[in-house]
């Protein structure tokens, strides 16, 4: 067994505790149901938020979620590069897996979709 990261990304429209809040179960459900895990695989969670979003904790909603209270949350701000993709929230999802890294599948919705096109579902 091998600890893989699953990387995801998701953006809302407003710097508001509601819609990240609700973006943030979006965005790990897709990650937790595309590759079929449960909170008791995962090792830690490791979520970034751009600059514009102040409004809550993204991990708030995690932490929310049935069976996630025992899992390892941090919350961090993304690197302010100029340009960049704004009110955007990404995760780090770190799980044990028998997956290999081609097997893993990456979650990006919504404008993050431009993010990683390469990765993005159409």
């Amino acid at each position: 067994m091998s600890v893989r990261g699953i990387r995801g990304a998701i953006t809302v429209d407003v710097n508001e505790e509601q819609p990240i809040l609700q973006a943030t179960v979006e965005l790990l459900n897709g990650i937790v149901n595309g590759n079929g895990i449960v909170p008791g695989d995962i090792a830690s969670v490791f979520v970034t938020v751009t600059g514009d979003l102040d409004a809550t904790f993204p991990a708030r909603a995690i932490r929310a979620m049935a069976g996630w209270d025992l899992v390892p949350l941090m919350c961090a701000l993304e690197v302010p590069v100029k340009g960049s993709l704004a009110k955007c929230i990404r995760l780090m999802v770190l799980v044990n897996t028998e997956k290999t890294q081609e097997q893993v599948e990456h979650i990006y919705l919504g404008g993050a979709k431009a993010l990683r096109p390469d990765l993005a579902k159409a």
